[in-house]
This record gives C-alpha cells, sequence and structure tokens, in this order.
C-alpha cells in the first residue's frame, strides 16, 4: 500500500511538472524572432595565415578569393532578430495601406461616411491613453501606450499623432509615430519603428473592421434569427445547400452548427470560403437532441466550399473520396442543417 500512494505521489508530480513545462513552451514565442538549429560556427576558430611546411613551394598568392576580416559588432545567433518588417495592413474593403519611415497611412473610400469618429471609439475601446485631441482638426495626439507583445522580452512603449485628413474622393488615415521607447531609451532603430508604427495602424484597422461586420450583422438583421436551409444545385447541376442569409453571418453560426451534428472544423479559410471538417455520426439520442434524422453519412474527412450570393449562401460538401454528395445525401442534410442552424 505504501508504495502504491509513493508511485501516485511521484506520478502526479511528474504529471504536474510535465504539465508546467508544456505550458511554458507553449506561452514562450521567441521563437518567432530567434533563429532555430545548429549554432556551433558561433564557436569557429578564427582565420589564420597558412603556414607551408618547409621546402614547400606554394602557388601564387592572388586576394580574389580572400576572406575579409570584419570588426562587426551585429547581433549573432539568439539574439539575431529574423522576424520580418511589419507591414500595415488593408483589411476593409476599399481600403489601401502604405508605410514611409515613421508614418503609417491607410486610404479609405469616401463612401464609408465619417471615419474620425470610428477612430475615436476604436482608439478609446483599446483603452490607448489620448493625451490632447482636436475633432475640429481631426487628430488626436497619445500618451505613452505601453504595448505587450508575447514575442518581445523587453517591451517597447510609444506615443503617437493619429489624423484623418480628406484626400480627393478618399480619407487619409495616418499614424505617426513620435517617439519610441524600451527600458526609458528612446529607440531609433528603422526596423523597430516601422513594427511599432504599423502596430498601431492595424490595431486601428482592426477595430474598424470590427465595426463594419457590426454594421453588415445588424443590417442583415439575421445574426441571431432563423435560417432556412434548402437544397439547390451549382451552374453544372451538382448538389449543394441554398442558406437564406448573407455569407458573413452564415460563416459566423457554422462552425457551433456543425459541430452540434458531428462535424468539427479543423480548418478554414473565410477569404476563400473553404472549410475542413471531421465527420463523426452521433447516436440516435444525440440526433433526437437536434431534432434531426441521421442523415448516413459516411465518417470521415470532409471539404465544404462556401459560396457567396449576396443575401444568400451556399454549401457543397466533398466526401473522404473527393466526390460531390449525391443528391438524395445533400437532401438529407436540408433537415440537419436547418435544426442545427437555428438551435
Amino acid at each position: 500500500m505504501n508504495y502504491s500512494v509513493k508511485r501516485s505521489t511521484v506520478a502526479t508530480v511528474v504529471g504536474l511538472s510535465t504539465l508546467m513545462l508544456l505550458s511554458a513552451c507553449s506561452s514562450d514565442q521567441r521563437y518567432k524572432r530567434q533563429v532555430s538549429g545548429d549554432e556551433s560556427y558561433l564557436e569557429a576558430s578564427q582565420l589564420n595565415e597558412l603556414k607551408a611546411p618547409a621546402g614547400m613551394i606554394l602557388p601564387v598568392q592572388r586576394g580574389d578569393f580572400d576572406v575579409p576580416r570584419t570588426t562587426s559588432q551585429a547581433p549573432t545567433g539568439k539574439q539575431l532578430d529574423i522576424r520580418p518588417p511589419a507591414q500595415p495592413l488593408a483589411l476593409m474593403n476599399g481600403t489601401r495601406a502604405q508605410f514611409s519611415n515613421n508614418t503609417g497611412a491607410l486610404m479609405i473610400d469616401n463612401s464609408r461616411g465619417s471615419v474620425w469618429s470610428q477612430v475615436v471609439n476604436v482608439v478609446q475601446s483599446y483603452k490607448f491613453p489620448i493625451a490632447s485631441r482636436n475633432d475640429a482638426g481631426q487628430q488626436l495626439t497619445t500618451d505613452w501606450v505601453q504595448w505587450n507583445r508575447a514575442d518581445e522580452d523587453q517591451q517597447y512603449r510609444g506615443r503617437y499623432q493619429i489624423s484623418v485628413q480628406p484626400q480627393s474622393y478618399q480619407q487619409q488615415l495616418t499614424v505617426r509615430l513620435l517617439e519610441l521607447q524600451q527600458d526609458g531609451k528612446t529607440i531609433t532603430s528603422p526596423v523597430q519603428i516601422q513594427r511599432y508604427t504599423a502596430q498601431m495602424l492595424n490595431d486601428i484597422s482592426t477595430g474598424m473592421d470590427k465595426i463594419d461586420t457590426a454594421s453588415e450583422n445588424a443590417a442583415s438583421g439575421r445574426v441571431n434569427g432563423a435560417i432556412d436551409v434548402q437544397s439547390g444545385a451549382d451552374d453544372t447541376g451538382l448538389p449543394l445547400l441554398i442558406l437564406r442569409t448573407p455569407y458573413n453571418v452564415a460563416w459566423q453560426r457554422l462552425p457551433d452548427a456543425m459541430k452540434r451534428v458531428g462535424m468539427e472544423v479543423t480548418d478554414t479559410t473565410r477569404s476563400t470560403g473553404s472549410m475542413k471538417v471531421t465527420y463523426k455520426s452521433l447516436s440516435s439520442s444525440d440526433w433526437d437532441s437536434v431534432g434531426a434524422k441521421d442523415p448516413e453519412l459516411p465518417n470521415g474527412d470532409y471539404k465544404v466550399q462556401v459560396g457567396d450570393l449576396d443575401n444568400r449562401t451556399s454549401l457543397q460538401f466533398i466526401d473522404p473520396k473527393g466526390h460531390v454528395l449525391t443528391q438524395s445525401q445533400n437532401d438529407a442534410l436540408v433537415a440537419v442543417f436547418q435544426a442545427a442552424l437555428n438551435k
């Protein structure tokens, strides 16, 4: 009995230690900036002059292939930052991003309406401190914004000037990094200045994109409403499902609906409308809970193509053998998704 208790205790300690180790590894983001692999080259000896044995005549020396001696103090090994330069992202429809020195700009189509109020709302939602704000001139200056990136050992902070100005048929959102510091010291590295200028511009762009998505959802009026599902066919006559709801609403609700009917989503690409799911049929009691009959699909990995049809969305399933579902299989999914999407 004593042996059993000790073994259990040791197993518990080892298990907890392993869990802590795995947690630490999973949260360590330094791999994003540090080179991996063999570092024995760092211990290589310095080049020395070739010494020939007595009596040996060497060829005439030429300098074409000489390796020059250098005194570079550039980082090497784990100290070398391998992250690519950060780029401003045009996340919203009809936008174009550009970058120069410490300034990032986002060109936004005038059809969007008032941009300044949205920018202010986004800045406030991130709780970025505002030192001064001029609504008439559509410009604000932040106090120190403290960044918290997992891929940095020592964090940075920056002060920014953010403005919106009309440019012909567009509006230009400009983010200018006024000063960047790390551990109280001013940073002048062009790479880091670009990274943290793009960080602010991309955060604002992300926030405005969320506003767009929320507006589209509200306009559709169907985010939480019932979705009708019908059987249809593509232009080649192959069967598919038609969801009477916009693409963005369908994309938002499909993962949960699929999970309810035994389809585990393993990969998605929204820009191309592609999904990968692993299907495992439910028990009869679970199908009763869903409110639909078992469609009797084979278990396995399926591909799902989601199509944008303006105010409707199409779903086409491709089975593990690479074939589009038969008409009868497709029709069986109508009631399944009608029930799952409206749970």
